[in-house]
């Protein structure tokens, strides 16, 4: 895949219309003798110069002299003066003919992308609507080879059309697509995922050793919650959104009760622990728990928990779940950092971070996703949450400030890494995962609403542009991550060009990508895990942005995983090398592509009024965290819960139906007011007519 231009209309905003504007013959002959100097080999010399100026005006004096009968109709008619000026006139006119330039046309979009360009909203919207039907397939087609060939292991193995327990052997595929399923509307894998869940996943739960507490969580504790808020049990209603689902067969009483066992038995990683941290792994049937066997747990993992257990609280009614969670992120207020940055690792038993690599890929990553994500969530919560933002808003300067550089020779915006800390040499490296950043970026630059109501509010700081901006600039970054490779795929792990690196030999493969010198792909790195972070960011910038490049280039890579990735018998496959073509295969689908699926979804979107300007942008789908649904709320963004929103909507009801009886009775009162004053009017008019017949009697 190559790196394509943008439409015209990003591409030429700072387009010259000089060439259709007037130009004096001074400057016509001036311009000719320059670009002459350029084109022809005689101009280098001071000869042709003079060869050239020569024919230049001979040519100038033929022309002004090639109508004498016109000219003399002017003297005639308008004096010897006037004639003369018209004379001259004329020749310019004739110079300008012979010397300019045909003016350049605007630049036109290839035939399909104008078509598109030029279509009309039903169109466009049916476009889309089959480029979603597409995608809808393509899930269809990942959950038929996990169904007929590892039905009940964590994860399928496409080649070789077998399952595997990676992930503590609880289904995790099982689970983290039903919400999926339950969004597209594909009744048969929900019947048949709610039948595993039901019949298999409290036994599987009850007789499991050891899981790695962040991997459950995000997959199957929030898998369960995301479809116990699709199925409306916590008392949403969310058929009335305007987006297709299907709610056959799904039993939120019973998606409930296992979240809850479920949780019951991760919290014992947090009350074994000596500290707000908790450990790493939990062994299910006895409820124990262990760290690392290095000891250390990963900031990312124990920092990405809070969405999940806040809204298990949340609908259960225990707080238990909720205040575990956020006493890690109240720990993390406490701790020392580096202009808001952290390093990736932490102890459990001293509560201390441990080393000083920092870095915004794997084991760093999601910590700063969730302190956004977690304020959002808890917004309504009360003042004392902002520690959360104000922790966010230091960390994005930290990463502006020491982690932000550019490419060469093109200048693509990236996010290295400090493996030494602050004072050591910085790393051009770039994991896929640094992708979830521009998302994160956009969401915590509007809160969620699109720019344009932000910008007409007056929302936007000077810091909440700079974070836009540097959100589009790494989503950028992303998308080339995929664009400069052969197969279309980003690698697992990119580096890049700086001063001082002169690396060769390891670019991306696609030879007409702009930036196949910027990126360096590593033999070690030049893996793809099907990972959903940029398709992720993608999606919530074009919500943001409203731009549809986002949603263009988000298809281009969708392209690429049907190229590429798809295993006729069902499934896709993670790829070894996107170098080269054909890819080498690993045999492998993680559970999160078939939530990668689900973010290319086109669905619509619908708006809820909150009190008197507030207006919270809330769709399906927007956030997908780790791989994951975004288990706030089901994968939605609000400020408020449905509940909490719903009755906001009756208050404003209320209100407006207040306004409108007093409205009603004010221009009664009015009216009542008019009809005396007429009926005064009409007294007064009696009673003067009367005093005339009485003066005309007399």
């Amino acid at each position: 895949m190559s790196s394509r231009s943008l439409p015209y209309s990003v591409q030429d905003v700072h387009y010259d219309n000089a060439k259709f504007r007037h130009r004096s013959p001074f400057k016509v002959i001036t311009q000719a003798l320059v670009t002459s100097r350029i084109r022809c080999s005689c101009g280098g010399c001071s000869i042709g110069k003079f060869l050239m100026l020569l024919m230049i005006m001979g040519l100038t004096y033929l022309v002004m002299h090639r109508s004498p009968d016109h000219s003399a109709s002017n003297v005639l008619l308008n004096g010897a003066e006037n004639g003369e000026h018209m004379y001259v006139k004329e020749g310019v006119s004739r110079i300008r003919r012979i010397w300019r330039k045909p003016p350049r046309l605007p630049p036109q979009l290839p035939p399909d992308e104008e078509r598109n360009f030029r279509s009309s909203p039903e169109e466009q919207r049916l476009y889309w609507v089959s480029r979603q039907q597409k995608v809808k397939e393509a899930f269809i087609h990942a959950w038929s080879g996990y169904r007929d060939y590892a039905m009940g292991y964590d994860e399928l193995m496409p080649l070789s059309r077998r399952g595997t327990d990676g992930l503590g052997g609880l289904g995790a595929t099982i689970i983290d697509s039903l919400d999926t399923a339950i969004i597209m509307g594909a009744d048969e894998i929900v019947i048949e995922a709610m039948s595993w869940i039901e019949n298999k996943l409290m036994e599987r739960i009850e007789k499991k050793g050891q899981v790695n507490l962040f991997e459950t969580t995000i997959r199957v504790l929030g898998g369960l919650l995301s479809a116990y808020h699709l199925s409306g049990g916590d008392n949403v209603t969310t058929g009335d959104n305007g987006i297709p689902m299907t709610l056959k067969g799904v039993k939120s009483d019973i998606l409930l009760e296992i979240a809850k066992n479920l949780g019951d038995r991760l919290l014992s990683a947090f009350t074994s622990s000596p500290t707000p941290i908790p450990f790493s792994d939990v062994v299910l049937h006895d409820r124990s728990a262990h760290p690392a066997p290095d000891g250390l747990s990963s900031t990312s993992e124990v920092s990405t928990l809070q969405l999940e257990f806040n809204y298990l609280s949340k609908v259960s009614g225990d707080p238990k779940y909720g205040s575990e969670a956020m006493k890690v992120l109240e720990h993390f207020r406490t701790l020392p950092k580096v202009e808001g940055l952290v390093p990736i690792y932490i102890s459990p038993y001293s509560g201390q971070f441990n080393g000083e690599n920092i870095r915004l890929g794997s084991r760093g990553d999601s910590y700063y996703e969730y302190l956004i994500k977690v304020w959002i969530q808890q917004k309504n919560s009360g003042s004392q949450l902002n520690y959360l933002y104000e922790m966010y808003e230091e960390a994005m300067r930290g990463v502006r400030h020491l982690l932000v550089r550019r490419s060469i020779p093109k200048g693509l915006v990236f996010v290295g890494e400090l493996p030494y800390g602050s004072n050591g040499a910085f790393s051009p490296k770039m994991d896929h995962l640094v992708c979830f950043l521009p998302g994160t970026l956009a969401l915590g630059a509007t809160k969620g609403i699109t720019r344009k109501k932000a910008v007409e509010r007056n929302l936007l700081t000077p810091e909440d542009l700079e974070n836009l901006k540097l959100a589009e600039d790494l989503a950028k970054t992303c998308f080339e991550m995929y664009a400069v490779t052969s197969t279309g795929l980003a690698p697992e792990i990119a580096y890049f060009h700086v001063e001082g690196d002169s690396e060769g030999g390891l670019d991306g493969g696609n030879k007409s990508s702009e930036y196949i010198d910027d990126i360096l792909i590593k033999h070690n790195d030049r893996h793809n895990l099907l990972r959903p972070e940029t398709v992720e960011s993608l999606f919530v910038l074009h919500r943001i942005t409203e731009d549809p490049k986002y949603r263009e280039w988000g298809w281009q890579i969708f392209e690429a995983f049907e190229k590429y990735t798809k295993v006729d018998s069902g499934g896709y496959t993670s790829l070894d090398d996107v170098t080269v073509i054909p890819p080498r295969k690993r045999d492998k689908m993680e559970t999160f592509f078939l939530d990668i699926a689900k973010n290319h979804q086109v669905r619509k979107q619908y708006t809820i009024q909150l009190g008197e300007n507030e207006l919270v942008l809330k769709e399906l789908e927007l956030l997908n965290e780790n791989s994951n649904v975004y288990k706030l709320i089901g994968p939605v963004l609000v400020k408020q819960d449905l509940a909490e929103a719903n009755a906001n909507v009756r208050k404003r009801i209320e209100y407006i139906s207040a306004e409108l009886k007093r409205i009603d009775g004010t221009l009664q009162d009015l009216e009542d007011k008019q009809n005396s004053k007429k009926e005064s009017v009409l007294k007064l008019q009696q009673r003067i007519h009367s005093l005339q017949a009485g003066k005309s009697k007399s």
